[in-house]
Parts: structure tokens; sequence; C-alpha cells
């Protein structure tokens, strides 16, 4: 079972990472303080996430999934609350993104018990 607390350390560590990356427009490149202690207090909290889940998981799958989280979810944060158009090609990049992620998995050898 310990392969499941490297998924759900990796899932909390691919949320973290939407969680900083949406809200860095507002620290005006880190010069107001508040937005800029948020994004710095998920990036890092993120990174540590990360840091438990490849102890059960092999660290280029865990990477792989960490990035698509954030990529997916920012990308969504950024359709649903900024206003960024998501098109039938950014439909299609995001949904290469998420076959890609997939295939990492299925061939990475890793065993569930």
């Amino acid at each position: 079972m310990a392969w499941l607390n490297g998924w759900v350390f990796l899932i909390l560590a691919g949320l973290c990472e939407v969680l900083y990356a949406s809200i860095i427009p507002r620290t005006e490149g880190f010069t107001r303080l508040w937005p800029s202690i948020y994004c710095g207090f998920f990036l890092a909290l993120s990174i540590y996430l990360l840091s438990l889940a490849v102890r059960e998981l092999p660290l280029g799958l865990a990477y792989a999934v960490w990035v698509g989280i954030g990529t997916l979810g920012t990308v969504a944060y950024g359709a649903m609350f900024m206003g960024e158009q998501l098109g039938v090609m950014r439909g299609l990049c995001l949904a290469m993104i998420i076959g890609g992620i997939v295939g990492l998995k299925l061939v990475s050898g890793e065993q569930v018990a």
C-alpha cells in the first residue's frame, strides 16, 4: 500500500502547483507581499510533497504527472477565471499531455500490490 501514499502525495503536490501558478500574475513580479508569500508557500509545499511521492514512485513518472496536473489545472484556471480561450487546438494539446502521462504510467513497470 506504500504506492498509494505515493499517489496521494503526488496528487496533492500537483494541486499545490496549480495553487502557486494561479497566483503568479497577482504577485506583479513578486512586488506584492501577500500574493508572493502565498506563491512561495505553495511552491515549497508542492516540491516537498513531490519529494515524498518519489520515495514510492519512479521519478520520471512522478515528475510527468506532477507537471501534467499543474499544466492541466493551470490551463483550466486560466480558462475559468482569467478569460483565456480554450480552443480545439489547445484541447488537442492537453489531450496529448494526458496521453503521454498515461503512456508513461503504462510503461513504467510500477507494480501495484
